[in-house]
């Protein structure tokens, strides 16, 4: 960790905080992850070398605990890790209404789906097996189609076919299907212009905005758009 050699609490937090994907990687914990490859599924371009990293550190800050289960290990914040949760949602809020331009290298096929799938309304989906689809058609080769397998166990994300039948297709581009994720675009305006596009029964079709419940920041006013200034009529 750098020293910022202030007695500045701010400063003496960020000596912790700032380096780059740690509070990524809380946003992870907070979100409920809790074992190593469930982390980097939420940080998918953060190095397996680097998450240990960060998660050692965090560890020995007192910010997250490390502790072995059935031969797994688990990751959990401590109360000084969860004190956090407002800080992230703050800076979620912030970055949402000033920075709410998503830029080509924002998107990120791995990081949406797995968003998704933990953020589904389970009591609202019907009993038994319930299998969505996605086809996200200017994804890169290897990340355009993607299963959520939602039945008694929990939920599962698969990037590659799980061999059961499909409930519902859902087939749009990354940036559409994004935008809609975070709350840019709504529901409606989206499958009226056919940037999402929803394949399977009718009563089925209109139960998907109601199962992905979207982002936890979706919900965020933007901010209304201001005359630059300087510009003369």
């Amino acid at each position: 960790m750098g020293n910022y050699g202030q007695f500045c609490p701010v400063a003496r937090a960020m000596e912790l905080l700032d380096e780059r994907w740690t509070l990524l990687v809380i946003r992870e914990l907070l979100s409920g992850s809790r074992h190593f490859n469930e982390l980097r599924r939420g940080v998918p371009r953060m190095s397996p070398a680097l998450l240990t990293k960060r998660l050692r550190t965090l560890v020995q800050a007192g910010v997250v605990e490390r502790y072995e289960d059935d031969d797994r290990v688990i990751y959990e914040l401590t109360p000084a890790g969860e004190e956090l949760q407002s800080v992230v949602e703050a800076l979620g809020m912030w970055g949402i209404r000033w920075m709410p331009e998503l830029g080509d290298e924002d998107l990120d096929p791995h990081l949406l789906l797995w968003d998704v799938h933990r953020n589904l309304d389970l009591d609202a989906m019907p009993d038994g097996r319930t299998v969505l689809a996605f086809h996200l058609f200017d994804a890169r080769q290897g990340a355009r189609d993607w299963w959520i397998v939602v039945n008694e166990d929990g939920v599962d994300l698969c990037d590659a076919d799980p061999g059961f039948e499909v409930t519902v297709r859902i087939e749009a581009s990354l940036r559409a299907l994004t935008r809609v994720w975070v709350g840019e675009a709504d529901w409606d305006e989206a499958l009226r212009t056919g940037e999402v596009q929803l394949h399977g029964p009718a009563s089925i079709r209109r139960q998907v905005p109601v199962w992905l419940e979207l982002s936890a920041f979706a919900a965020v006013p933007r901010p209304t758009p201001r005359e630059p200034v300087g510009v003369i009529d």
